[in-house]
């Protein structure tokens, strides 16, 4: 998918209202042991990278490091029809000193209470000395409103059967 058409997909105004919603990510890629994964994790999107960071010896970090190829899904459950923000990327892992800015940033979006955010800030700093940062520049993406996108199937279904349709139109 060509970058220009991507940027399109990440800034259509569902898109938009996805990325910055308290909504986890669904960050799915594969484990070191060559199955697949699919974990909640917040984020924090940059206007060009979803930007997530985890305890630098999760098990995701050492898969990362090894296939960095990586698929998230952000969605409603909330709404109908429901919106679905698909993503695909390849995954930089980089270690870090202390708390990533962005790591905060995603848990106030979260939902961290903002009465009780400094409170929690303060446990997050006590516990993490280095944190791994992992940022996804999106190189595929496709916004599914069910409305005026749909998944690619659907799409195919339905032209078929309206070609369906219009020849049996003809033949009568």
């Amino acid at each position: 998918m060509k970058r220009q058409d991507v940027a399109a997909v990440l800034a259509a105004p569902y898109s938009r209202e996805l990325l910055e919603s308290p909504i986890p990510a669904r960050f799915a890629y594969v484990g070191v042991d060559d199955e697949p994964r699919v974990v909640p994790m917040g984020f924090w999107w940059s206007g060009e990278q979803l930007i997530l960071a985890t305890v630098p010896g999760a098990a995701k970090v050492r898969a990362l490091r090894r296939r960095p190829r990586v698929a998230i899904t952000i969605d409603t459950q909330d709404r109908w029809p429901p919106l679905a923000l698909l993503i695909r990327g390849t995954a930089r892992v980089e270690l870090v000193e202390g708390v990533p800015d962005a790591y905060l940033e995603a848990a106030r979006k979260g939902g961290v209470p903002a009465e009780r955010f400094d409170e929690w800030e303060q446990g997050v700093r006590a516990l993490y000395d280095r944190m791994a940062l992992i940022t996804v520049e999106p190189d595929w993406a496709k916004l599914l409103d069910f409305e005026t996108t749909l998944p690619k199937a659907v799409e195919d279904l339905m032209s078929a059967r309206e070609a369906e349709g219009s020849g049996a139109r003809r033949e009568s």
